[in-house]
């Protein structure tokens, strides 16, 4: 067994998981490859976790619980002009992407590739973070800040793909995300604000 502690092994394993899911997908991250990289021996990885799919269902876990804490982080700052919100927002999720390690990243690029029975323990944990722009838009909406008759589950998806894509083609080591977060809140503001 590693000479690390077991919180300590533990994470290590899932830094390394979710940097190969990242790079390579699910299908080419072997268990013996985490294991060689982590310094074990791939048997060894089953005193961390049961499974693969395991691996897989924390990995995402955590990268959903990097999304939340930055929602949170970004609902206590003070209240703003609606359009401030959702930019305040859109960066928000822009760092949980590129900013806090590869666990979202990953989660975003992989989860329609996983596994049956890991997207069935993720999907509740993700709909609840997805609930939260819906209500963000709703509440934008009623305001009168959006356009009458925005389909806020489709204009969430749109916002979605904005951001989330930008991990296929944006480069955070050269570019700067505060310009990014203003690009895609005003491609969205302009195209549903009011």
């Amino acid at each position: 067994m590693s000479s690390v502690s077991t919180s300590t092994g533990r994470q290590r394993i899932l830094d390394v998981a979710a940097a190969l899911v990242l790079d390579r997908g699910i299908d080419g991250v072997p268990l013996r490859q985490i294991a060689d990289i982590v310094g074990m021996k791939a048997s060894s990885l089953y005193y961390h976790f049961a499974s693969k799919n395991e691996i897989v269902v924390a990995v995402f876990r955590q990268g959903i619980d990097v999304m939340e804490r930055a929602w949170d982080d970004a609902a206590d700052t003070p209240p703003h002009h609606p359009r401030a919100r959702l930019a305040i927002h859109v960066r928000a999720h822009l760092s949980a992407l590129f900013e806090n390690g590869p666990f979202t990243a990953a989660h975003v690029t992989a989860f329609r590739t996983a596994p049956p029975d890991v997207r069935a323990e993720i999907i509740p944990i993700r709909d609840a973070y997805e609930a939260r722009w819906t209500e963000l838009l709703a509440e934008l909406a009623a305001g009168g800040h959006l356009r009458p008759g925005t389909p806020l589950g489709l204009s969430r998806l749109a916002l979605f793909g904005s951001m989330n894509s930008t991990i296929e083609w944006f480069d955070a080591d050269r570019g700067n995300l505060d310009e990014l977060a203003e690009v895609i809140t005003t491609g969205f503001w302009d195209g549903f604000g009011s």
